[in-house]
């Protein structure tokens, strides 16, 4: 199959080869706003742990007192043309179908810290928050990339289970642009690094790649443990007190890093279920899962964070448990040294 979509893959080098020359050129635009702009993307598609970056990046800028606007395509979204105010820092005013699943949970872990608009012309965005949200910082969600934008600071994850999208462009691989693209970069996270088989050698082919760029470590934590039908702070288990064994299911860019986590932290997974990324769920599919589950001798389910935005409104007949995660970065302290230059 990928062999078939080689040629494929060659015209899609191309193209990208080219609009990048363009933007390198000046042929097309690059439109500065008037405040800080600060990128978190990757070269490959699917999920690196990029909304965990973004929410530990607007949290702290909050702290430093800026007002922050998370601008996002908001993949999955009903109406992708229409701009979405998903948040307007203090209030969520919009749900996962017309907001998006990762731009609804933004919103949610970051109200009063953070604005979240979904557009798919993030300078206009931008210069709407300027003007009625005041904002005076930007992050750009998934935003490598998207050079109509022009930002202050580019930071790259790497996943560190599937670092290199196959080693082909896209269809045959998942990589989005050349490798030589994390040149424009000014600084990689490796992401979920307690996955990498041999993580040193992975942060030497990610310098040599980025010609020599700042290199950082993140691994993933579980948070907590939740019901779905709650979101209140008391509402956590411990390993120990989940009925288990259990099903895990989920709709996001890299499945088997979430079943990995789930069973390294001591969770107990009879069986798994994907889903495409960004799907929106029904009660039939839900149903599905249930009696699924229920074969399989599994007495609950467990699911991630983004996909609990878009299962609330569903009837589960048994219970639903959510796996919230954390990033934690190792020489944090370094990262916001390079995150305060931007914002001084």
């Amino acid at each position: 199959m990928s062999y078939a979509l080689a040629p494929l893959g060659v015209i899609y080098g191309a193209a990208t080869r080219a609009r990048l020359a363009l933007y390198r050129a000046g042929a097309l635009p690059v439109h500065k706003i008037a405040a800080p702009v600060i990128s978190i993307g990757n070269i490959t598609a699917g999920g690196t742990g990029k909304t965990p970056l973004v929410e530990w990046l607007a949290r702290a800028a909050a702290r430093e007192g800026r007002r922050v606007c998370v601008l996002t395509r908001g993949y999955g979204r009903a109406h992708a043309r229409q701009r979405v105010v998903v948040s307007d820092g203090q209030n969520v005013l919009a749900d996962a179908r017309a907001g998006g699943d990762e731009p609804r949970l933004l919103a949610e872990n970051l109200r009063g810290l953070a604005a979240v608009v979904a557009d798919a012309d993030r300078f206009a965005a931008a210069r709407w928050a300027i003007k009625e949200l005041k904002s005076d910082l930007f992050i750009l969600d998934d935003g490598f990339q998207h050079l109509r934008l022009a930002r202050d600071l580019n930071l790259v994850t790497l996943d560190a289970s599937a670092p290199w999208g196959g080693g082909h462009l896209l269809p045959r691989g998942r990589l989005r642009e050349p490798l030589a693209g994390l040149k424009r970069a000014d600084c990689l996270i490796i992401t979920r690094a307690e996955l990498a088989n041999d993580l040193e050698g992975l942060r030497a082919t990610a310098a040599q790649l980025s010609a020599g760029r700042p290199i950082f470590n993140a691994r993933t934590s579980t948070q907590r443990i939740r019901l779905l039908t709650t979101n209140d702070e008391a509402d956590t288990f411990a390993l120990d007190a989940l009925v288990q064994p259990l099903m895990a299911f989920c709709a996001i860019g890299n499945p088997q890093a979430f079943f990995t986590h789930a069973r390294n932290a001591g969770y107990d997974l009879s069986q798994t279920r994907v889903f495409p990324d960004h799907h929106n769920y029904t009660q039939t599919d839900v149903d599905a899962l249930t009696r699924a589950a229920a074969q399989h001798g599994a007495r609950a389910l467990i699911t991630t964070a983004k996909d609990a935005v878009k299962l609330r409104s569903l009837h589960f007949s048994l219970p639903c448990f959510v796996l919230e995660i954390a990033l934690m970065l190792e020489d944090e302290a370094s990262l916001l040294a390079l995150v305060r230059r931007v914002l001084s």
